[in-house]
């Protein structure tokens, strides 16, 4: 046990126990949401794809009347799972996308997973070949699918699934259906398994829906000013960005070590663990902080866990402890932005968001460094 509590207050691991509760913690702050969320960003998310999954959502009343509850999030989930948002490719202004994607041809020989054959429907225009049928575009569409969903998104005249605008437009018709209300998390699920029959794809997407929905959330900065506001705008900036074991430092993310107690390496992911993202955020306002968690809470003004988490200003750090009253516990920390909510990078699997100050057990306090 004394090992593990050294390695949690290395690199910021949630206490086993904790993790479901911290995770239910978050679904409960997303699920009902069924406004339309035009605010936010991720930062593993191209700003060209954002600006045509935002632009989708404000055209597609225009084709699907009926629709409800459509928002940017549920777009970029799928986009997300489908092609990673198209990253690695270029994106026009005009959005147009080179090399174009293109899925596994689809002629049932069992390559990439596909065991049934698609005859060819569109003699190559989209997916450039006649022997069959293949997924394209950052939304993985088939052809003869795109064929009933394609809108010109882009004003020149043409749908072309290649392009990041027809695309999202595309997929927004798509899971809106016959007046679907994306609001329900039951149709929400049953326009995903449409798009996909997997019962393992639909929690994927899900899963992204909702990291981006919370991201989605613009805190309000508006009465934030100075370097605190420095501290939380880069903080906000890598929400998205994958959670790693040892990750982050002064420049940005990194990439982490191995591993954390429950055995995830953070070798390969490049990212951020929680004392790694709120070192590089303060960095960002002149001020250097030691790596890990624990050492974090001897910086600045201590605030006691005693006062609540109402004594806690915009800019703080927020610990969490396995013995609240005892530093060398600390676990954990993030980076207060009021109303509630942290600025989070929780643990392996997950993406820096904002989560509510509850999320953690363990409430250790404070401290105030601007």
């Amino acid at each position: 046990m004394i090992v593990l509590l050294l390695f949690a207050a290395a690199f910021c691991a949630a206490p086993v126990g904790n993790a479901i509760s911290a995770y239910v913690a978050l679904k409960k702050g997303v699920q009902h949401d069924g406004g339309v969320a035009e605010g936010g960003s991720a930062a593993d998310i191209p700003p060209r794809m954002l600006a045509a999954y935002k632009k989708a959502v404000q055209q597609a009343g225009r084709h699907a009347a009926k629709c409800r509850g459509m928002r940017w999030p549920i777009l970029a989930g799928i986009a997300k799972v489908e092609s990673n948002h198209a990253v690695g490719r270029n994106i026009s202004p005009s959005g147009d996308i080179r090399p174009k994607i293109y899925g596994v041809l689809l002629n049932g020989s069992g390559a990439g997973g596909n065991t049934t054959a698609f005859p060819d429907t569109d003699n190559g225009r989209w997916d450039g070949t006649a022997q069959g049928e293949r997924a394209v575009g950052p939304f993985q569409f088939l052809p003869s699918t795109w064929d009933g969903v394609g809108k010109d998104a882009s004003g020149d005249k043409q749908a072309d699934p290649h392009n990041a605008d027809d695309a999202a437009l595309g997929a927004a018709l798509y899971v809106c259906g016959d007046g679907r209300d994306l609001a329900k998390r039951a149709q929400l699920r049953a326009a995903i398994f449409q798009y996909n029959r997997s019962d393992a794809y639909v929690s994927n997407v899900l899963g992204w829906i909702d990291q981006y929905t919370a991201a989605a959330k613009d805190p309000g900065l508006k009465d934030v000013s100075g370097r605190v506001r420095t501290v939380l705008e880069a903080a906000l900036a890598q929400r998205g960005v994958p959670y790693s074991w040892g990750g982050g430092n002064a420049q940005g993310a990194s990439y982490g070590i191995c591993c954390s107690p429950g055995g995830k390496s953070g070798a390969t992911i490049k990212g951020f663990d929680c004392s790694g993202l709120t070192l590089y955020a303060y960095a960002k306002a002149g001020i250097r902080l030691p790596r890990v968690a624990a050492a974090q809470a001897g910086t600045g003004q201590r605030i006691p866990a005693s006062l609540g988490t109402r004594a806690l200003k915009p800019g703080d750090l927020v610990f969490y402890a396995t013995a609240p009253g005892r530093d060398a516990t600390i676990y954990h920390v993030g980076i207060y932005v009021g109303s509630g909510q942290m600025v989070n990078a929780p643990r392996p699997g997950t993406v820096v968001r904002l989560d509510a100050v509850n999320a953690m057990s363990g409430y250790a306090g404070g401290a105030r460094l601007l």
